[in-house]
């Protein structure tokens, strides 16, 4: 056999591929630079600075603080509402935002405006809204004040928005034309959208789940009214991480807020890495 005949025989080299090339000019690679400090002042450094608090006094000391049992009480009452509350949002979010982008009905705008009073209104202002509406001299006759149930309502009431106004956008831009094809073939509502609709929403539903927990962990003024911040029953962290602060006690505030900075970190990778499997599925 000829050597021509061998290199005809003899299969092909495909290239060997390199890792991705960068397309970063120069102004570009300027701005990048400039976001990523800006963003390291605002954001890196000071949690760097609460981690590098936390454990300045030690592991026992740390340990100790996220153990003791009112601290732990109220970590585990913020994580469970918080998860609850994003529960239910990613339930109702997506329902509503359907309801407004693929309905026509009287009132519609001002639905609309509704839905961002919770991002609008001042936490303290929202907190004694609640108090009005759930409190002792409720007018609807529904009185919670200082029970769970007001630290589950007022979580609810500011994290609202999130899912609704990250699904909205992503809905209005889906091509019902698709939808109308899969019908025709026969397939089902609940087909079409699990199989469709459900996997592009899955990214939007993430992201407002992720918000919508992170706020929740984070609340203090719509709930410091109508919870009544009772130890072991009624106090979340906002309010616990207040009170060492007003004790002198930093390390113990530091300690107790990088346990929900991870436990959040935690969350939107599960939440990340959920929204992956769906839209891969679909």
């Amino acid at each position: 056999m000829t050597s021509t005949e061998i290199a005809a025989v003899r299969p092909a080299r495909t290239p060997r591929r390199s890792g991705p090339r960068s397309t970063l000019t120069r102004s570009s690679g300027l701005g990048l630079g400039i976001a990523m400090i800006w963003f390291s002042a605002l954001v890196l450094i000071p949690l760097a600075a609460v981690v590098v608090t936390a454990v300045d006094g030690g592991w026992d000391v740390f340990w100790s603080t996220v153990t003791n049992g009112q601290t732990a009480a109220a970590i585990r009452l913020t994580v469970l509402t918080a998860v609850g509350v994003t529960a239910v949002n990613v339930v109702m979010g997506p329902l509503i935002a359907w309801v407004l982008v693929r309905d026509r009905f009287w009132g519609k705008s001002v639905l609309e405006v509704m839905i961002d009073i919770p991002f609008a209104l001042p936490t303290v202002v929202a907190g004694l809204v609640l108090l009005s509406l759930y409190g002792q001299d409720s007018p609807l006759g529904v009185d919670v004040a200082n029970t769970r149930m007001a630290v589950f309502l007022a979580f609810l009431f500011v994290t609202l928005p999130f899912v609704v106004r990250m699904v909205q956008p992503v809905l209005e831009e889906l091509d019902r034309d698709v939808e109308e094809a899969a019908a025709s073939l026969g397939a089902s509502r609940f087909t079409t959208f699990r199989r469709i609709v459900l996997p592009s929403l899955a990214p939007a539903i993430a992201a407002g789940a992720a918000l919508s927990f992170a706020r929740g962990v984070s609340e203090y003024g719509s709930l410091v009214l109508l919870s009544g911040n009772l130890p072991f029953k009624t106090e979340v962290t906002s309010v616990r991480i207040l009170s060492s602060i007003e004790n002198d006690n930093v390390p113990a505030a530091a300690a107790v807020a990088t346990v929900l900075l991870a436990i959040s970190l935690a969350v939107i990778v599960l939440l990340d890495v959920i929204q992956r499997r769906v839209a891969a599925r679909g």
